[in-house]
């Protein structure tokens, strides 16, 4: 392992693109920490340390952002626009024949595709902005009973502060969008997962630590072990998958043969990833966000619905909010699922290149094959999701951990994701080299 390693370093284009990957990082993690225009640092660190930066509204995105969003920095929306965008025009080439057509015209319209996420990113990214500067101007980004300190984040807001604010944020996302493409480009694995991948992990540390403060080393030491645990078991579901046997027929084209050989599609017990938990935890985060905007003057008495809502969906803590969010997870899942992978579209593929599911007839049958293989996969997939989604959820009720608790839902989910995906991109370029891989 240590000798593959040294492997790695020794490899002159390898070592250039792994040091272009952490100079891009290290950009990423500056830009996080840079506050935008107008905004009162000091208080913004004074309220982040009374409130341990839990916010049950904001506590994705700020994931997702590294701690950025409750910052207020230059880079405050992260990578969060552009994963919108990306699932919204996954989720378009159902509704509009047009994108399908798109992503069935090769690379070209792939590039298309690409353009119009990169159009709807920024357009994500004003409206996000706007709703964040309004939001902190208000006095409501920890919370309504936040300290007096919390209720004045900005020196200065008339509308040409706030305005610069708007686009200083949505300049930010665009610059991360660019590092992003820089590094898929010349460097090592997927930019934009990298990224993602670092925003989560700089969440670590702080996570751990507010567990040990909280509870003591005991605790966190055991934590530590269920972490552990937890993540061995989540690379053997993410590494397991359902082979599906095909043979191609022998075909002449002029003098050659062509076909003749066996091979299978590999179906993922987890083939929905982390997006059904993301599309979970947006749907419960509506209702929450209505009722903050529906909170009663002082003296005021709240609505009934208002404070059903702050009781049972809001904190996360309670079995209610639980239940949803698992049931929701496990609906998502069959959801995503049906909509990226289309047994018909694959059942006509192989009808068409001679390709056949032994004991199967092709065509028809194939796709209803495929598809009854599909569904039964998903179940044991979803759950899956589902019991990790909870993990923070539990740990926030049972070990004091804030909502960024770093060994469960979609943070654990990613980190292992994209740490498989990087290793294996190294070790395949590894062998390309010295025919001899990272890992054994």
């Amino acid at each position: 392992m240590f000798s593959a390693i040294v492997r790695v370093f020794r490899t002159p284009d390898l070592r250039r693109k792994i040091g272009f990957t952490l100079a891009i990082i290290i950009l990423y993690r500056l830009g996080a920490h840079i506050p935008t225009p107008f905004v009162d640092f000091g208080n913004v660190q004074l309220c982040l340390k009374d409130s341990g930066g839990t916010q049950g509204l904001l506590s994705m995105v700020n994931l997702f952002s590294g701690g950025a969003l409750l910052q207020l920095s230059i880079f405050a929306l992260g990578v969060m626009p552009y994963i919108t965008a990306t699932i919204i025009v996954q989720l378009l080439r159902v509704v509009i024949p047009h994108f399908e057509t798109l992503y069935q015209e090769g690379q070209a319209g792939q590039a298309k595709l690409t353009q119009y996420t990169r159009y709807l990113t920024i357009a994500l990214a004003l409206l996000q902005s706007t709703t964040l500067v309004t939001v902190a101007r208000s006095g409501q980004l920890f919370g309504s009973s936040a300290a007096s300190s919390c209720q004045q984040l900005l020196t200065n807001d008339v509308w040409w502060a706030q305005l610069l604010m708007i686009l200083t944020m949505t300049a930010g996302t665009g610059l991360i969008m660019w590092f992003a493409e820089l590094m898929t480009e010349k460097g090592i694995g997927n930019g934009m997962s990298i990224l993602i991948f670092t925003s989560i992990a700089a969440t670590f540390p702080s996570a751990m630590w507010a567990i040990k403060q909280a509870k003591g080393f005991e605790v966190f030491l055991m934590v530590l072990l269920v972490g552990i645990v937890i993540m061995v078991l989540i690379v053997f579901v993410e590494q397991s998958q359902r082979r599906i046997p095909v043979q191609y027929a022998k075909r002449m084209v002029g003098r050659r043969t062509y076909g003749g050989t066996n091979t299978y599609i590999p179906i993922k017990v987890n083939m929905a990833g982390v997006i059904p938990v993301i599309f979970a935890s947006s749907l419960l985060y509506i209702p929450a966000l209505i009722a903050q905007f529906n909170q009663p003057a002082a003296g005021e008495t709240p609505a009934g619905w208002v404070t059903w809502i702050n009781n049972y969906l809001v904190k996360g803590d309670h079995p209610l909010y639980w239940l949803f969010y698992f049931l929701l997870t496990i609906g998502f899942t069959y959801f995503y699922v049906a909509i990226t992978f289309n047994p018909t579209e694959v059942a006509d593929n192989m009808k068409k290149y001679g390709g056949f599911i032994p004991g199967i007839r092709a065509g028809r049958p194939t796709a209803e094959y495929l598809d009854y293989v599909l569904t039964r996969i998903t179940l044991p997939g979803s759950l899956y999701l589902g019991l990790v989604a909870l993990i923070p959820l539990i740990a926030l009720a049972t070990v004091s951990a804030n909502q960024n608790f770093p060994f469960g839902g979609t943070s654990i989910l990613i980190m292992v994701g994209v740490g498989l995906e990087t290793v294996k991109q190294i070790d395949a370029q590894l062998q390309q080299r010295h025919y001899e891989g990272l890992l054994r």
